[in-house]
């Protein structure tokens, strides 16, 4: 054993250390190298990987993911050769909603071939509930999550290359997953649904597209996906390098756009998720997240805004509704190797050089679930630089 910590973490890092129970002890909260944090992330990676497999094991053989007394069945097809980084994953949403479960069961089994990638595996679950809002009342994003999970641990999905679409009611749904879990697509398509009351901050860089027939006037959808396209202008004006968007209302088309919306799919397959954007805008929807690609914040109110970017090693909060956040930090996002500054407000509220850690690794896949946010270092901000 003393031979595998020798190797893995170097004489500097034992020189010094009286015994080897001290040696492990230590080596789990010490500094590391950037070489030393990226092949322990990938150790941890797979140690995640091993776990998952094993608590959603029942999942994957039941091919139905379980939360409390709720249930999302799931039909699973595979398309195309697996690429060498891993593959895609396509979450495709049916439609029906406030009606029968014998309506809802048809249009699921109907969702299950309206879309065909070209790569990937076609994930079609099954509402947990027969109601208008079944794709995106709570307690759902945990099941989708899990969904994803499952994908990457059994299927050698790339958790980069995980795409949501949607019909009708799957389409109401597109509208309030895509923002509000903006973290875990590459890109997003919604056909066909109802907007509601989302908000399309978080977008900044997630991909979407919006697609409507011009005659949809049901609840305004027609009206209301233009008007939406529209903010997504405005706000892609605002920042030229984010809000990656198209807005298709199909000239003479109703609710069924005769698989116009089909395109939608090559389209998102040219994207990628970024999970370490260097700008982020996260406003609080109506179910409320605690993480969002490298921030961590303590609540979860609805309408909270967070607004930040990084540039070198120099992190501004342009708008913060928080008075204190979590930032979790790699060499993708700042040098490690360097110090590190804050800015809020005009003033700086931390400086200081940050540790590479393992249980920062551990700690944040174990939180996140995602092997994308496997951080190595994290700093708690006060972002009014005052005492309490």
């Amino acid at each position: 054993m003393f031979i595998i910590f020798f190797m893995r973490f170097g004489m500097k890092r034992l020189f010094g250390i009286c015994t080897l129970g001290f040696c492990i002890c230590n080596l789990y909260a010490q500094g590391l190298s950037r070489m030393d944090a990226d092949m322990l992330r990938t150790q941890v990676v797979e140690e995640w990987k091993t776990s998952v497999k094993r608590e959603l094991a029942e999942a994957q053989k039941e091919l139905t993911i379980r939360k409390d007394s709720l249930q999302m069945k799931f039909d699973a097809q595979i398309f195309g050769e697996k690429p060498a980084d891993g593959r895609s994953l396509w979450i495709s949403l049916h439609g029906g909603g406030g009606t029968t479960t014998e309506v809802n069961n048809q249009q699921w089994e109907n969702q299950k071939r309206l879309y065909r990638p070209a790569e990937g595996v076609y994930v079609a679950p099954r509402a947990p509930w027969d109601a208008w809002n079944m794709w995106f009342q709570e307690p759902i994003d945990g099941m989708y999550h899990d969904l994803i999970r499952l994908m990457v641990a059994n299927y050698d999905v790339n958790p980069n290359k995980v795409y949501l679409l949607g019909y009708s009611a799957g389409g109401d749904g597109v509208w309030r997953l895509a923002p509000r879990l903006a973290d875990y697509w590459a890109a997003t398509s919604m056909m066909a649904g109802h907007p509601g009351d989302v908000r399309l901050e978080n977008l900044l860089n997630t991909p979407f597209m919006i697609w409507m027939g011009s005659n949809d006037a049901a609840y305004d959808r027609n009206k209301l996906a233009a008007v939406r396209g529209a903010q997504m202008d405005s706000l892609q004006k605002v920042h030229p390098d984010g809000y990656i968007h198209e807005t298709h209302i199909i000239q003479g088309k109703g609710h069924w756009m005769d698989r116009m919306d089909t395109v939608a799919i090559s389209w998102m397959s040219k994207h990628t998720r970024q999970p370490y954007p260097k700008h982020v805008i996260w406003q609080q929807e109506e179910v409320g997240k605690q993480q969002f690609y490298w921030l961590e914040v303590p609540q979860k109110d609805r309408g909270y805004l967070l607004d930040i970017s990084i540039k070198g090693n120099t992190i501004t909060i342009f708008h913060s509704d928080y008075k204190h956040i979590r930032l979790w930090l790699n060499d993708e996002l700042v040098d490690l190797d360097k110090k590190i500054k804050v800015k809020s407000s005009g003033k700086t509220v931390f400086k200081g050089k940050l540790e590479r850690n393992e249980r920062n690794l551990r700690q944040s896949i174990q939180e996140r679930q995602d092997p994308a946010y496997c951080f190595p270092a994290q700093v708690e901000i006060n972002t009014c630089g005052c005492k309490n």
